[in-house]
C-alpha cells in the first residue's frame, strides 16, 4: 500500500492505493466517479479518458501511484464548465452520441483541447479525438456537434 496526495476534481484527496491500482479503478471505486468508463482495458478506446496534469490520458493506463501530486480532471469535475454544457447540448442536438458510452471519454478529450486550442482546427480535433474509439455515430455528428459548440 502507498499513501497518495492527489487533486481530483479541484479536491484534495489522500488516499490508501495498491502499487497495482490503476487510475480508472481509484476514481470509479475509491471516488464513485463513475462517468470514466472501461472499455477496452489497454488503452485503444478512450472510453477511460480524464486530463491529468492538463493532458488527455487514459486512465486505464496509469497507476494510481504515478498520480501522486498530479491534479486530475474527470467528467464529473467539468460539469459547471460553461463550454462542457455547451458541448453535451449539441451532442444530443446534433446526434454527437447514441449509446453514450464513449461520450464521456470524447467529451473529456475535447475539453482537453480546447484548453489548449480554444477554436481548433478540424485537424486538430480528430488529432484529439483519434484515441476515443465511437462505434455508434461515426465522427462526423461529433465533430459536428463540437463545431456548433463552438459557434455558441
Amino acid at each position: 500500500m502507498s499513501n497518495i496526495k492527489v487533486k481530483v476534481n479541484g479536491k484534495l484527496i489522500d488516499a490508501q492505493v495498491t502499487g497495482q491500482m490503476r487510475l480508472l479503478d481509484f476514481v470509479r471505486d475509491k471516488l464513485s466517479l463513475t462517468a470514466t468508463k472501461e472499455g477496452c482495458a489497454v488503452g485503444e478506446c478512450g472510453a477511460c479518458t480524464v486530463i491529468m496534469d492538463g493532458n488527455a490520458v487514459c486512465s486505464c493506463l496509469v497507476l494510481a501511484e504515478q498520480c501522486d501530486g498530479a491534479d486530475i480532471t474527470t467528467l464529473e469535475g467539468l460539469r459547471d464548465d460553461p463550454m462542457t454544457q455547451k458541448l453535451q447540448s449539441a451532442f444530443i442536438e446534433h446526434g454527437g452520441v447514441q449509446c453514450g458510452f464513449c461520450t464521456p471519454g470524447v467529451l473529456v478529450s475535447t475539453s482537453a483541447l480546447l484548453a489548449k486550442h480554444p477554436s481548433p482546427s478540424d485537424e486538430q480535433l480528430m488529432d484529439a479525438l483519434e484515441g476515443n474509439i465511437c462505434r455508434c455515430t461515426g465522427y462526423q455528428p461529433i465533430i459536428q456537434s463540437i463545431h456548433a459548440a463552438l459557434k455558441n
